[in-house]
């Protein structure tokens, strides 16, 4: 039987060779590499294709969200399970939008990694017990948007969050990091809102969602 072939991606060295060892003790995994940022991770995933990646969120060079987002678009069938310290909703919801099967945090015992490792290779997915009640809280919240909100004028979720950080007076670049995506994502944005609304710039954009309560400050 070929074994569960596992990418590991993690900045810090300790953390990568204790994945190693405990992914080790089972006899139908094979740690197939290990990275250290999200660029390299993008990298390896592509030339190795591995059948399940563990994946951190605070990454150098690329964060993990980013770094889900492009393994996914490419690798559909990689099963990629977030393994962090954070347990804000935010993360989650980000992630799960990005294509992950599981998220677990760091403190999860050896056998519930190993569990979640060979559930997700069957299609399984796992959600850290600490975050099941905060998810469902979120999906309560957007199901109860009345529809006249849920699109107004057109605009994508992700737009409407672009406009209010925007009409909050961040700069690209932060919006960016509040969005976990890139600074080019945020131009394309940008660009799509200008068009939906029919504005020529960032204040008219600004002006025009505060005064027709698209956004609220």
């Amino acid at each position: 039987m070929e074994k569960i072939r596992v990418l590991i991606v993690d900045d810090h060295p300790l953390v990568r060779e204790g994945l190693v060892k405990i992914l080790s003790t089972d006899d139908s995994i094979e740690v197939a590499g290990t990275a250290e940022n999200g660029e390299q991770a993008v990298k390896m995933a592509l030339e190795i294709k591995p059948d399940i990646i563990l994946m951190d969120i605070n990454l150098p060079v690329l964060n993990g969200i980013e770094a889900t987002r492009i393994i996914k678009s490419h690798l559909h069938e990689t099963g990629i399970i977030a393994l962090t310290i954070h347990d804000q909703e935010e993360y989650l919801f980000e992630l799960i939008k990005a294509g992950i099967s599981g998220y677990l945090l760091k403190d999860t015992s050896p056998d519930l990694l190993i569990k979640t490792v060979l559930g997700v290779f069957r299609g399984e997915s796992f959600i850290s017990p600490s975050l099941t009640a905060k998810m469902m809280a979120e999906f309560n919240r957007l199901t109860s948007i009345t529809t006249r909100n849920a699109n107004p004028q057109g605009l994508t979720r992700r737009e409407v969050d672009v406009l209010r950080l925007l009409a909050l007076g961040n700069n690209n670049r932060t919006i960016a990091q509040e969005l976990f995506i890139s600074e080019k994502t945020v131009k394309n944005h940008l660009t799509n809102i200008f068009q939906k609304l029919g504005v020529g710039d960032r204040t008219q954009a600004a002006i025009h969602a505060v005064k027709n309560k698209i956004v609220e400050l």
